[in-house]
């Protein structure tokens, strides 16, 4: 079994400068990632730099995001097109993507759209060797008034993976959009982990106390996004089911959430982060001695 890699996420606008300032920090992936826009960039020159910047370096880009809504806006889907056309070039193995929405409608109503679309884009991923991932995402939606994700819960992902069986098709999770529904990341872990092509590390912190007292629609916030290592999330546990069931790809951190290690305190965070996951997938791999 190949070790699942830690890695880290950023900003596609600005993937260069990231590239050059974090290829030694010891990071070991990279996601690129763009929030409904591309904003103009040429992703084949990127993919130049970036393969320039890490050629002698360990790293590699795994995976381009690119968070949209194909379902209701054609633009956003031409640009996720011209994305995964282009991820190979960056050695990428994984496009991350919304599974879309009619904005303010329930989710009910966009499983057909959904279906025609992404079955589409799964078979152009597949063409082009890369996996599909939809971020389980909430964006302050919910079942009855959608935003630009209808892939936040898994009654959405039976559907979701009935319309599009492509084996090339997925999830792209993280225990925090969960968490902030209340759910059980572990446990649903345990059920999704064979749909899972791409792992966010991105926590929470849930203040159950105040739940008791307050519940969750009061002025107190009920949960914060926290780096790996600072959360509620048993991260061993994470990597061990991620690991039974077969995952092989790379966990990459998502910062710049966490209400304590941000700004001027951002890299140390990430950088606790990097070495926190790595224990918890038990270090470096060591072979046996008595298999040499």
């Amino acid at each position: 079994m190949k070790q699942i890699k830690i890695g880290t996420c950023i900003p596609g606008n600005k993937a260069d400068i990231f590239l050059e300032n974090m290829k030694d920090k010891g990071f070991e992936t990279f996601s690129i990632n763009f929030h409904m826009e591309l904003e103009g960039t040429d992703l084949e020159k990127l993919a130049e730099k970036a393969n320039r910047i890490l050629e002698n370096s360990d790293a590699k880009v795994s995976t381009i995001g690119y968070y949209c809504n194909p379902i209701q806006y054609p633009e956003h889907r031409k640009n996720l097109e011209y994305v995964i056309a282009n991820a190979p070039k960056f050695g990428a193995t994984c496009v991350s993507t919304f599974a879309g929405a009619y904005e303010g409608k329930p989710v009910d109503a966009s499983f057909d759209e959904f279906g025609k679309v992404f079955r589409e884009l799964a078979d152009m991923a597949e063409e082009k060797g890369v996996k599909l991932g939809i971020e389980n995402c909430l964006m302050d939606g919910s079942w009855l008034s959608a935003t630009c994700n209808i892939g936040f819960h898994p009654d959405a992902w039976e559907v979701m993976f009935r319309e599009v069986p492509n084996e090339n098709f997925g999830l792209e999770w993280e225990p925090t959009h969960q968490m902030v529904q209340l759910i059980d990341p572990v446990a649903q872990l345990r059920k999704w982990c064979k749909k899972i092509v791409h792992i966010h590390g991105k926590d929470a912190t849930i203040d159950r106390s105040g739940i008791k007292t307050n519940g969750i629609f009061g002025k107190s916030p009920f949960v914060w996004h926290r780096l790996p290592g600072f959360g509620d999330t048993n991260w061993t546990d994470v990597i061990s089911i991620l690991r039974q069931n077969g995952y092989e790809d790379d966990i990459c951190i998502e910062g710049y959430h966490d209400p304590v290690y941000s700004g001027e305190w951002e890299m140390t965070g990430q950088l606790h982060s990097l070495q926190y996951l790595k224990w918890c997938r038990g270090g470096e791999f060591a072979a046996n001695p008595w298999e040499k």
